[in-house]
C-alpha cells in the first residue's frame, strides 16, 4: 500500500454535484476514510468539502500533484477525457488520472458523450450505490494488504 494510509480523492468539475453526491455516499460507507475533494475550480471543490471532504484543493496542479498519491480516484466519467467536463478537465489532468496506480471509480454521465455498452441507462442514484458497493470492496481490499 502506498504511504501507509489509504488515500482516496473525489475529482470533479463544474458545480461539483456528482463528485459531493460521491463524497457523501463514500462517508456513509466508510466516515474513518479521509477523501481529498479535487475540484478543477473552486465551486466544485467547495461543494465536495460540504459534501463532507476532509480537505480539497483546486486546480490543474493539483489534480496532477494528487492523482499518483492516491489509492482510490473517483469522480465523473468524464475525469478519464482530456478536455471532459465541458472543457474544464484538462488534458494534463486527465493524463495523470489515467496514469495513475489507483483505482478509478467512475460514473456514468450522458453530459460527457460516452456511453457505456453495460445495458440499460440507469439512474444517478443506481450508479451511485454501485459506486459505493465498488468504494467499500476496494477500501477492504486495500486494508487487506
Amino acid at each position: 500500500m502506498k504511504h501507509g494510509r489509504i488515500q482516496v480523492a473525489v475529482v470533479d468539475g463544474q458545480g461539483g454535484g456528482i463528485g459531493k453526491a460521491l463524497i457523501e455516499r463514500f462517508k456513509q460507507v466508510r466516515p474513518d476514510i479521509a477523501i481529498i475533494a479535487l475540484g478543477t475550480n473552486a465551486v466544485a471543490t467547495a461543494n465536495m468539502i460540504k459534501g463532507g471532504a476532509n480537505d480539497g484543493a483546486t486546480g490543474e496542479n493539483a489534480v496532477a500533484f494528487n492523482a499518483a498519491k492516491m489509492h482510490i480516484l473517483a469522480g465523473p466519467i468524464g475525469i478519464l477525457m482530456p478536455n471532459g467536463l465541458l472543457g474544464e478537465l484538462t488534458p494534463k489532468m486527465a493524463e495523470a488520472i489515467g496514469a495513475s496506480d489507483a483505482v478509478k471509480i467512475v460514473v456514468p454521465s450522458r453530459q460527457c458523450n460516452i456511453r457505456l455498452a453495460d445495458g440499460t441507462n440507469q439512474s444517478i442514484k443506481f450508479y451511485l450505490e454501485a459506486a459505493a458497493q465498488i468504494f467499500e470492496e476496494e477500501i477492504r481490499a486495500l486494508e487487506g494488504l
